[in-house]
């Protein structure tokens, strides 16, 4: 039998995870939220596996799994690991970065359009009876116009797919794996991240948060943005400094954003960001659809079971 802690739970049931573990009987032990270190750390001491979604898991937890194998983040990143106390105490880290790409696209789509069209604005002010006040209120058709895309991972791949048909007449890409021949054959344009805001009327993060890019955008970059401009949010909330985005939204030197992610989590109902009109929210939920949930339990488990299988993760991140 093998014992697999979760921290921080977030899914209905695990019996998909115990479906790809049969034949290892495993024993999954849940750890509630808000759970005493004391507790996880009483948990983890004869744990196999460690399974985790936002929950910290630093470097004083890793110490203490005096027999975990592998770690297995429940998503992409990886920023709540602390990647190099696993790799001095041998323990695999590996994540999933190859689920909801098309769900995090379809939901970025979403909030482009839905502060480009002000919908949310509009669906109050109908609730409150008032009408025919759209030209109070500048629109502008996305159609004819520019998008960036701020990385090019999977996510953005995706985004950039499902988009090809709406109308832009350029697509701006800002990501240093993405090769001159590759955007060309795609029929983009790879530009330095300045260039970018400067000349994209809808731009959208898909940046993994990296020391390089935390507040990627930040006071100097959404000066160089147009006013016309919408930004949209599906990646990590660090990649914007929140304090200079409040300050432009609410100047009116930025259209509109859209984001799924902030810098606390979850966010604080006094962010000033929330009292904006010209800001749309969601809570960090772009990822999920009900396949998406399945999806994902079920390659975290495979990670697991490659490992206990005496094989190296699939999405080993720390080499």
């Amino acid at each position: 039998m093998k014992k697999i802690v979760v921290i921080e739970p977030g899914y209905l049931n695990y019996e998909e995870e115990k479906r790809v573990l049969a034949k290892y009987d495993a024993e999954f032990v849940v750890i509630p939220l808000g759970s005493s270190q004391t507790k996880i750390i009483k948990e983890i001491q004869d744990a196999d596996a460690i399974m985790v979604r936002e929950a910290k898991v630093n470097a004083e937890l890793i110490s203490m799994a005096a027999q975990c194998k592998v770690i297995v983040r429940y998503g992409v990143g990886v920023d709540n690991i602390d990647l190099a106390a696993a790799k001095k105490k041998g323990i695999y880290v590996a994540n999933v970065p190859d689920y909801g790409s098309i769900d995090v696209a379809e939901h970025a789509i979403a909030l482009l359009f839905a502060i480009t069209r002000r919908i949310v604005k509009r669906d109050v002010d109908v609730r409150k009876g008032k009408w025919g006040i759209g030209q109070l209120e500048p629109m502008y058709r996305i159609e004819g116009k520019t998008l960036g895309l701020i990385g090019f991972g999977r996510i953005a791949r995706e985004f950039f797919r499902k988009t090809r048909g709406i109308g832009f007449t350029q697509v701006l890409v800002s990501d240093p794996v993405l090769t001159n021949e590759e955007a060309k054959q795609l029929g983009i344009k790879k530009v330095e991240i300045d260039e970018l805001c400067q000349q994209a009327d809808f731009i959208s993060l898909h940046a993994p948060l990296l020391p390089q890019t935390h507040h990627l955008i930040n006071a100097r970059r959404l000066t160089l943005m147009k006013p016309t401009t919408a930004l949209v949010n599906c990646g990590r909330g660090g990649l914007i400094d929140e304090t200079a985005l409040y300050q432009t939204l609410k100047a009116n030197r930025l259209f509109a954003a859209g984001l799924d992610t902030f810098e606390q989590e979850p966010v604080s109902p006094n962010n000033p960001l929330l009292k904006l009109d010209n800001v749309i929210c969601s809570d960090h939920t772009a990822w999920y659809t009900a396949e998406s949930v399945i999806e994902l339990q079920h390659k975290a488990a495979l990670e697991v079971l490659r490992v206990f299988d005496g094989e190296q993760p699939k999405n080993w991140v720390n080499k």
